[in-house]
């Protein structure tokens, strides 16, 4: 799995983990680090920073290539939600248009030719979308299930709610708890 996904052990080779039982005492690196990224410092931190398990409490650091962070940041999907039903239809057209010029797969392919055309879809959509959705930068605040129906169902909602605390019986119930407010506190 760590070679299949391109990772590196973080780990120094200093055990992670103390156990003592009716053995005698042992230790080993049972906890390990990995990333995909190289790991510039990899402390084991003091007793102090202790958390009442018997493994140890490990920081560590990894290099980032700040260009590349910056890369990946730039997230850019498009709003489907904003298409009107004539962008809809040239991007299908263009779609079919791309579509055409490819060949079809068929039970005789290779895993290569299924990876191939898999990598070569991606890219026609994404060309497709380019040319007729409008980009958007997505964030880990992006709410992509925002919409406008959710969005006039709120406004609706909350219409509802300040007629309703605006009405005579909300007038009417507020003077009549301030009345027995004031009976209690006379009272007292």
């Amino acid at each position: 799995m760590i070679d299949e996904n391109g990772l590196e052990i973080g780990n120094d080779g200093r055990p992670t983990h103390d156990w003592t039982r009716e053995d005698p005492k042992g230790e080993s690196g049972i906890n390990l680090t990995l990333t995909n990224r190289p790991i510039v410092h990899w402390p084991i931190l003091a007793d102090d920073s202790a958390t009442g398990s018997d493994h140890e409490v490990i920081e560590w650091e990894v290099g980032v290539d700040w260009q590349e962070e910056a890369d990946h940041e730039r997230v850019v999907g498009w709003d489907l939600w904003a298409k009107t039903e004539k962008e809809a239809e040239a991007a299908e057209e263009l779609w079919m248009q791309l579509a055409k010029e490819r060949a079809q797969q068929d039970s005789e392919c290779t895993e290569d030719e299924v990876e191939q055309e898999a990598a070569w879809c991606q890219e026609a959509i994404s060309s497709v979308l380019h040319a007729t959705a409008k980009q958007i930068r997505i964030c880990a605040r992006s709410k992509r299930w925002w919409n406008v129906d959710i969005k006039e169902r709120r406004w609706t909602v909350g219409t509802e709610r300040r007629r309703r605390q605006n009405s005579e019986e909300a007038a009417l119930a507020k003077a009549e708890h301030q009345k027995s407010t004031w009976q209690s506190k006379k009272k007292m």
